[in-house]
């Protein structure tokens, strides 16, 4: 499954999704050595981006033709986050122009690693490419 915004920073990182429907959105990860901490485990910083982008991709799962940016995020680490990685999120409420998420990450043996909660703002998409007037994907956030 394809995303269907292009996000450079998820391409950088390998980011594959893989479910995005009806408020639920599931993205694989495979880390290689960049993504690694001191410790050899997947650096904190890698886990919080894969779960802001599962949670706003649930947000977006129902309403696909707005983004979603983050307003606010809480994570927890409950293990080093080693090997493949599977992150789920899930739409646990919305308004008109808000929407309320949780993320869990989990290993190859579906051990929990990490939860986060997150609020994110729903935001018009502008149009981008050459038919545009936009050269950029640039939105408003205010």
């Amino acid at each position: 499954m394809e995303f269907s915004v292009r996000i450079p920073f998820v391409e950088l990182l390998g980011f594959k999704l893989r479910r995005m429907e009806g408020g639920e959105a599931e993205i694989g990860f495979d880390p290689s050595g960049e993504h690694l901490n001191s410790f050899d485990v997947v650096h904190g910083g890698a886990t919080m981006t894969l779960l802001d982008v599962v949670m706003a991709h649930a947000a977006r799962s129902v309403e696909p033709s707005m983004g979603a940016v983050t307003i606010e995020m809480k994570t927890s680490f409950m293990r080093a986050s080693q090997g493949a990685l599977t992150a789920k999120g899930r739409l646990l409420h919305r308004s008109a122009t808000m929407a309320f998420t949780e993320g869990q990450v989990f290993d190859a043996q579906g051990r929990l690693c990490s939860h986060a909660t997150g609020t994110f703002k729903f935001v018009p998409r502008l149009p981008t490419g050459a038919g545009s007037t936009q050269a950029l994907n640039r939105i408003s956030t205010d």
